[in-house]
């Protein structure tokens, strides 16, 4: 189903292409939301997302993962946003957010988007943005490492050594916050 709905976006068809909107937006917002802890600019990113894979859509490479290729997109505007901006520092009620969630004991509980943010900005403080993007794709979006290294261009080193640092500083983060 996915490879006839490429065809056709790649022929303009634009009806495909709305298929292609409602199937791989929420990943897209996920992605977005947890890197830069906005709903409003996620939703932008992913909006600027669609019209860029809209533009390329004929240049897309058929061998690879459609999702690899979108994620790209989406990482890279991330990214270029990030650098562009200030990311906000956590508040008190960021770390309020994140204390509750940690002692909740409900493992069905599905967060909000406005919790996504508190635990993503108390978290991620101290991160770089290459150490975000990477941590924000192996550990909260799941990707494997080789997948990883496709959508942010950096080689197996880089990817490990980021998610290394990553996973330090964030230890490091929660020791502070109280969390063994």
């Amino acid at each position: 189903m996915e490879s006839e709905m490429i065809s056709r976006c790649q022929s303009g068809d634009k009806a495909a292409f709305r298929w292609v909107v409602q199937t791989y937006q929420r990943m897209l917002f996920s992605l977005a939301l947890k890197m830069l802890a906005d709903e409003e600019e996620a939703k932008d990113i992913v909006q600027e997302t669609f019209i860029r894979a809209w533009k390329s859509i004929r240049s897309y490479d058929r061998q690879k993962p459609f999702t690899t290729w979108l994620y790209t997109i989406a990482s890279r505007l991330c990214l270029n946003h990030l650098k562009s901006k200030k990311v906000a520092a956590c508040q008190l009620e960021d770390i309020t957010v994140f204390r509750h969630f940690a002692s909740n004991d409900d493992s069905q509980r599905t967060l909000e988007n406005s919790e996504w943010i508190s635990i993503v900005k108390t978290l991620a403080e101290g991160l770089s943005e290459k150490q975000r993007m990477v941590f924000t794709l192996g550990q909260l979006e799941g990707l494997s490492p080789t997948e990883i290294e496709q959508i942010t261009g950096l080689d197996a080193s880089q990817v490990k050594s980021n998610l290394y640092v990553a996973r330090q500083t964030i230890r490091k983060r929660l020791k502070d916050l109280g969390y063994e």
